[in-house]
């Protein structure tokens, strides 16, 4: 697919003029209202580059973006207002938030805004009609939002982690104004052409979090893709029960077992090896502070919490021979977290992927990490986002992609 680039926005000029631009401000919070804090601001410096290049050249900015998951109606847990604060903090440009995203608090904003100002509307996700399934009610929402444009706006996409949902600010508004590809979607979809087309070999990827049924269209795609799929995070226990092993008290999805028993059968025929851990960190309860040892993979419920032990982290022999085969790599995609990182007791294993991958981007490989608790383990491990080849800030959109699927926010931007 062609598609019309902010760059060519940009040499077209928008000095006075509005621009819509959908961002990725979705960013996790701590504490409770009023004084909810951001935890990781990777999302909202992500969509600064984009928005600093729409300021300097004089557009007004109108941002669009999402929040969690409210029920159609204004949530003080879900507002922007955090957010917004971190964005302002880190801005060299004027930026305010609408009171609302498109009544008459919104209205009175933007026609007031100013060249080279920005205003973040509140959470779209507070007016039902943003992800309605009805085709008139988001196509009437998304009208309210391109008339804050006026009649020479224009529309930006910046936000891949939003490209696979079929909702008014990202697809139905696509049609309404001229719509251009912002740097972040241009920046996502390369790498994962990149990775889905000709990678560099050896291509080795690595898949954690706690569901494995997150994962299985992934995993259904990247067979006969990758060359290894190293497995860690709570999804492995499905894996570790499927070669016919008891895991004790940790996650487990039965329902699964048999799939994830055809995925290993089938990889070696298709040319990909299945790597899962030898070792686990078992603990004798979810807490940070629980008592915990480390017990050979395929004997959780014989270790020293039998079987009521969970498993909350790969182990150290893993940790290291996960690095190991990251080393060796030409490519390596990363989604999910290898335990419980948010706990420093269960932590090793992620922090020893994060440092595989640095090294191996110092090495000359190109290593991606896939967003979501993957981009947050990394940050809050103390990595910064320059050690990596690529942070994905897709999120579920770029697992989509992975899978082989279409994205309605991609292909609203595309021209012929």
């Amino acid at each position: 697919m062609a598609y019309a680039t902010l760059d060519d926005l940009l040499a077209e000029g928008v000095r006075g003029r509005r621009v819509l631009v959908r961002s990725d401000l979705n960013v996790p919070l701590e504490g409770e209202v009023p004084s909810l804090k951001v935890t990781d601001d990777g999302r909202v410096r992500a969509s600064l580059p984009v928005l600093r290049k729409l300021s300097e050249a004089g557009a007004a900015v109108i941002v669009m973006a999402h929040l969690g998951r409210p029920k159609g109606a204004p949530e003080e847990k879900y507002s922007l207002a955090p957010a917004v604060d971190v964005l302002r903090e880190l801005a060299d440009f004027p930026v305010s938030l609408a009171p609302d995203t498109t009544g008459e608090g919104a209205r009175a904003a933007a026609a007031a805004l100013a060249d080279g100002e920005v205003l973040v509307l509140e959470n779209v996700r507070f007016d039902a009609r943003e992800t309605s399934k009805d085709d008139a009610e988001r196509a009437a929402f998304a009208r309210e939002m391109a008339q804050l444009a006026g009649e020479d706006g224009a529309y930006v996409d910046d936000a891949f982690g939003a490209v696979h949902r079929r909702h008014a600010s990202v697809y139905d508004i696509a049609s309404l104004l001229p719509a251009y590809q912002g740097d972040l979607v241009r920046a996502e979809l390369v790498v994962l052409e990149r990775l889905t087309t000709d990678p560099q070999r050896p291509f080795v990827v690595v898949l954690g979090g706690s569901k494995v049924s997150d994962k299985l269209a992934v995993i259904e795609n990247l067979i006969g893709t990758a060359d290894r799929i190293l497995v860690g995070g709570g999804m492995v226990f499905t894996f570790l029960a499927a070669q016919g092993h008891e895991v004790g008290a940790s996650l487990l999805e039965e329902d699964q077992i048999d799939t994830v028993r055809g995925y290993l059968e089938r990889g070696p025929r298709d040319g990909t090896q299945f790597v899962l851990p030898t070792d686990i960190v078992v603990a004798e309860k979810f807490a940070a502070d629980a008592g915990h040892s480390v017990v050979a993979a395929d004997a959780i419920a014989a270790g020293t919490y039998g079987a009521s032990g969970i498993g909350l982290d790969i182990g150290p022999v893993t940790g290291a021979d996960f690095a190991a085969n990251i080393a060796e790599a030409k490519t390596v995609f990363w989604n999910g977290p290898m335990g419980v990182f948010e706990f420093d007791a269960f932590a090793d294993g992620t922090r020893a992927v994060a440092q595989a991958l640095t090294e191996a981007q110092a090495d000359g490989a190109l290593t991606v990490v896939g967003g979501g608790d993957s981009a947050a383990a990394v940050r809050g491990l103390g990595f910064a986002d320059d050690q990596f080849g690529h942070i994905s800030t897709g999120g579920g959109a770029s697992l989509e992609y992975l899978e082989g699927k279409e994205l309605p926010g991609l292909t609203a931007l595309a021209r012929d």
